[in-house]
């Protein structure tokens, strides 16, 4: 896949979670009866909420891979010892 296509899809779905978040937006204003803000005001806060969703969702991945990579390597040295 050239770099031109990926940099397109990674776009694609930035602008899906935005439009996602957005209509949660919405609707949370709208369950709690208060007055949906203007289109670009509402925009301006999906993308905020769904950069620091990435952020933790990036971070979060980082973790559970370190500890994945612990417990694999914890295991392949019990097997070394037990030979």
């Amino acid at each position: 896949m050239t770099k031109d296509i990926k940099k397109d899809i990674k776009k694609v779905a930035k602008e899906a979670e935005t439009k996602v978040t957005e209509a949660i937006l919405k609707w949370k204003y709208n369950s709690e009866g208060q007055k949906v803000p203007d289109k670009k005001s509402l925009e301006q806060q999906s993308r905020v909420i769904t950069d620091k969703a990435n952020k933790i969702l990036s971070r979060s991945g980082k973790t559970l891979w370190k500890e994945i990579k612990d417990i694999y390597l914890t295991k392949q040295t019990k097997k070394g010892e037990d030979n």
